[in-house]
């Protein structure tokens, strides 16, 4: 069997898992979101922090209790790095130094995982299981808590409720996350993943000292992982590392379990708004965009444009031989496509235009499906977008879901799509201006790339890197934590207070003049829309990065 014809068939057992399971496990979402019913464990958690599960909050008050236990979450992550060495299971570590506390903080709690380090030789055991693993789950819990709040911003009318955050955010930790987490867990060590707190790695060379690390709960963690939050592995190079991802099976699992959440979110979204084909139609538009990422990545992988790959048949350089070349472009399309960030490759060695798939996925807005919880309400803003712009050709007020959408309504939208360009540019032009750019590898087009998927990784709270740079510095660790913690946070406001707006409306009944938001065409316009947007911001970018570099 040839590898495109293996990697095709590896596509298409994807497609027909999550296909099997969208139903299933989006009604299960859906009745852990839109039920009454409290369990014991969840009623003690609210009587210890205090919370009425009864008591409803405005947008206003659902932001500001998303942005509080952020910030608690925050100060007591960097707080834990910062006093690692008088903890128990330290290891022995030093603390880690301010400007990397600061951004592995900012980077675990708005859910990006971006790595500056090693993890096995710079954080303790309990650093990465009561500071690291349990930001995995809650920052993704945040960000399905504010996707379910922006959808009830479209199934309420005349009320300025959007439910409860914090009990949101505990159902979704307790019933959806921690779940699928042990079972992925149990699964991942049946193939091979370690999951200990014992055994050795000698990383005296990478410390130029005698520690020694031991082995970690590595099972939980890549689980956690993968379940489309986070980049950030136990081991550096992440699922290209035996102990994380052992054999082609379980690179197989770990790809479904980035794209399980975002791909079911949408039946869910239709269950609430009470049109089940509104659902099927915003994951039909994500369903198109992912495989044209996935299908492109491969084929500039298997092309191999380039001396050396044309000459061994493929790109191979930075892959790893059990997982080939195209189950490798696979995992990278899919990473980039969702806010996953994980790799098992090695994204710099990538063909030019191959690079620039796994940049062009990020800069779609993480919407196919995106991340979980952030891929639904980043899409659904493309859809605000979409019936703005249909409505402006044909004469009449937008309408979407039964809400007007109004000049209040698009300048929301348009707030939020703007925010993660801005950063990305900026911090991009920010590090040549100041002569940051050197830190990188390369130079030439090349070297842009580099650059400019690091600003465009963490603005969009991703996590994977190119790798071909250096960004260990004071400079580089605060610019990118910035980023993160703007591109997280601000694209938040604007969600909740554009659910806040709808909520109020009075429902509009349809008419004849009403854009169908349920068939291909509303499919296409929303593809056509976000990939438009999307080449007018960046491409300017790529011309001069990775397009440059394939010509």
């Amino acid at each position: 069997m040839s590898m495109t014809t293996a990697g095709v068939l590896f596509v298409l057992s994807l497609v027909a898992a999550l296909v099997a399971v969208h139903r299933p496990f989006g009604d299960y979402m859906h009745r852990v979101v839109a039920g009454t019913r409290s369990s014991r464990v969840e009623r003690g958690i609210y009587r210890l922090v205090g919370v009425n599960p009864a008591a409803e909050q405005t947008w206003g008050v659902y932001a500001r209790s998303v942005l509080a236990f952020s910030a608690v979450s925050l100060l007591f992550l960097y707080a834990l790095q910062r006093l690692q060495n008088h903890l128990w299971l330290s290891l022995g570590l030093d603390p880690v130094v301010p400007h990397g506390a600061w951004n592995t903080a900012v980077s675990f709690v708005t859910n990006t995982n971006w790595q500056w380090y090693s993890g096995e030789s710079t954080m303790g055991h309990l650093v990465q299981m009561a500071g690291l693993a349990v930001q995995n789950f809650v920052s993704a819990a945040v960000g399905i808590a504010v996707a379910v709040a922006l959808v009830r911003g479209f199934a309420r009318s005349r009320t300025g409720e959007l439910g409860n955050f914090w009990v949101d955010l505990t159902r979704v930790t307790l019933r959806i996350l921690l779940p699928i987490a042990v079972l992925g867990a149990l699964a991942l060590m049946l193939g091979g993943v370690v999951q200990n707190l014992s055994g050795g790695t000698d990383v005296t060379t990478l410390t130029g000292g005698t520690q020694t690390v031991t082995g970690g709960p590595v099972a939980s963690q890549e689980v956690i992982k993968e379940l489309g939050t986070n980049g950030g592995g136990f081991y550096n190079v992440n699922s290209a590392h035996p102990f994380e991802n052992p054999t082609a099976w379980t690179n197989w699992l770990e790809i479904f379990l980035i794209l399980v959440i975002p791909f079911s979110l949408p039946r869910v979204f239709g269950r609430m708004v009470g049109q089940k084909r509104q659902g099927y139609a915003i994951v039909a538009v994500m369903a198109i965009l992912a495989l044209a990422g996935i299908t492109l990545t491969n084929v500039f992988e298997l092309a191999g444009d380039g001396t050396v790959p044309q000459a061994v048949g493929a790109a191979l350089e930075g892959k790893e031989v059990r997982f080939d070349v195209s189950n490798s472009a696979t995992f990278a399309a899919a990473t980039t496509l969702t806010s996953t960030g994980a790799v098992n490759s090695f994204h710099d060695s990538y063909t030019a235009l191959g690079g620039m798939m796994t940049l062009g996925n990020m800069m779609l807005g993480e919407v196919a499906p995106g991340g979980v919880g952030a891929g639904l309400y980043g899409l659904l803003i493309l859809a605000v977008i979409t019936v703005f712009v249909a409505g402006l050709m044909v004469g009449r007020t937008p309408e979407y879901l039964g809400k007007k959408i109004g000049s209040r309504e698009i300048k929301f939208a348009s707030m939020y799509f703007l925010i993660t360009p801005a950063l990305v540019l900026t911090g991009t032009a920010a590090a040549f201006a100041t002569g940051n750019d050197s830190t990188a590898l390369n130079v030439g087009p090349h070297g842009l790339s580099e650059v400019l998927y690091a600003f465009t990784s963490a603005s969009n709270n991703n996590g994977s890197a190119f790798a071909g740079i250096t960004v260990n510095t004071q400079w580089w660790n605060t610019a990118l934590g910035l980023c993160m913690l703007l591109g997280r946070f601000l694209p938040i406001i604007f969600v909740l207070a554009l659910a806040g707006s709808l909520a109020r409306q009075q429902p509009t009944p349809a008419s004849e003049g009403t854009l169908p938001t349920h068939r291909p065409l509303f499919v296409g316009m929303v593809v056509g829309v976000t990939v438009v947007l999307v080449a007018l911001t960046f491409l300017p970018a790529l011309a001069l990065g990775p397009l440059a570099e394939g010509l």
